[in-house]
């Protein structure tokens, strides 16, 4: 590990990235990375989103050093995957969606033999700390088979950490797990970020992406379309809905708020679609007052990731094709 000074300050940096996959005959070629241009800062949670085929797969396999790029460069904790292999690889360890578990090894035989292949001399293994980290530690001597589905996982997670990578790519971590096991692994996420490993996280549930990322880039038929703190992301769109219920039903929408185009629900309530920059509750209310109503409860609901993320690849999909 580097000394602090020398430390990158892009965890992983692609420039013009671009994979074409060319098949045999007269099937074509797919071009899976489109030129891509990406920096992942150094120290926090990143989220790497898209449509399945959109690219992210191929992007980590590039990383990984399972797939060869057709042009372009990238960078792990500031060593080229080209020029400088060996450094490149041992920066990252990367946990793929599906669980390649030994059913026959403890977790314990199972790190011994990662660390083995990573060329991790035996004095220099923290096997036991890493377990411990992962709450595993009490399993060290278990087989791997009686592992309940959210130990595996994490004990996936204790594989790629054998050589102390300072980055981390988790490839969909909680696909097909339930909210509570969901919950659970957010947790040692966040442990192992703050313990100073850069996350990059695929995934495709919005809801985690918007928990626990700090940055968020949407890839889309190999390119990216997006890329922003998830913060700024969300406030690209400020929609906003306000639900206001009233003390006094009413028949038809009072002409005091033909101006705001409301939808009625129920009897003594109206909904407002309207952009948060454009401020309009205090006319809102004036008329609601001028309309001699009484508002007993407000509701808003703003816009998620969801929303964006839909609206971008949808965009992505007008403008291919205009």
């Amino acid at each position: 590990m580097r000394d602090q000074a020398a430390l990158p300050e892009n965890a992983v940096e692609a420039k013009g990235l671009d994979k074409v996959y060319r098949a045999s005959g007269k099937t074509g070629e797919k071009h899976a990375l489109k030129a891509i241009d990406l920096a992942i800062p150094r120290g926090g949670i990143f989220g790497l989103l898209g449509p399945n085929g959109a690219g992210k797969s191929t992007f980590i396999n590039i990383l990984a050093g399972l797939v060869n790029k057709t042009g372009g460069s990238a960078a792990i904790w500031g060593y080229d995957i080209d020029r400088q292999t060996r450094q490149a690889r041992a920066s990252i360890g990367v946990v793929p969606q599906e669980l390649n578990i030994d059913p026959f090894f403890t977790p314990f035989e199972l790190l011994e033999l990662q660390a083995g292949l990573y060329g991790v001399p035996p004095k220099e293994r923290q096997t036991m700390d890493i377990l411990e980290r992962l709450g595993l530690a009490d399993k060290s001597d278990a087989y791997a088979r009686t592992l309940s589905g959210g130990m595996r996982r994490r004990l996936m997670v204790a594989k790629a950490m054998v050589h102390n990578p300072p980055v981390l790519v988790l490839d969909e971590p909680t696909a097909g797990v339930d909210i509570e096991l969901r919950q659970q692994l957010w947790s040692q996420v966040r442990e192992l970020n703050e313990s100073g490993v850069t996350i990059v996280l695929t995934t495709h549930y919005l809801e985690e992406a918007e928990e626990l990322c700090d940055e968020i880039a949407i890839i889309h038929h190999g390119e990216v379309i997006a890329c922003d703190p998830t913060q700024t992301l969300l406030r690209r769109l400020d929609n906003k809905t306000l639900t206001i219920t009233f003390a006094e039903p009413f028949d038809a929408i009072p002409a005091d708020f033909t101006a705001f185009q409301p939808e009625k629900v129920g009897e003594q309530a109206l909904r407002f679609q309207y952009r948060a920059s454009d401020s309009p509750l205090p006319k809102i209310l004036a008329a609601a007052t001028q309309a001699r109503l009484t508002p007993v409860d407000v509701s808003t609901l703003e816009t998620d990731l969801e929303d964006i993320f839909l609206q971008l690849t949808r965009g992505a999909h007008e403008r291919e094709a205009s």
